[in-house]
């Protein structure tokens, strides 16, 4: 595999971490009591980071816009996990819509 595709092998790592949480019931974990709260206050949290990421993009810094991407990077792995969706399959989609 090509160096620049390994970055976004953190996502995959990342997802698995929050498995963890989620199996593990920690409950000082920001990631557990997130997806305790349920899947509408998980909307939420992305539609709120992608909305700062947008603010930063426009108004921000390269650092800001970057932090906030990470952030919605997170919640985004955190839906797809509840749904039980792999980064994989996203990265699959992703593939098919390329070639075309």
């Amino acid at each position: 595999m090509s160096e620049k595709f390994k970055h976004f092998q953190i996502l995959d790592e990342i997802y698995s971490v929050i498995d963890l949480r989620k199996k593990t019931r920690k409950k000082n974990s920001y990631t557990y009591k997130l997806i305790k709260s349920g899947k509408k206050r998980v909307a939420q949290k992305v539609v709120e980071e992608s909305s700062e990421l947008a603010i930063d993009f426009l108004n921000g810094s390269k650092k800001r816009t970057i932090s906030e991407a990470a952030d919605l990077f997170f919640h985004i792995l955190v839906l797809l996990n509840i749904k039980k969706i792999l980064p994989k399959e996203i990265a699959k989609e992703l593939k098919s819509r390329h070639k075309k």
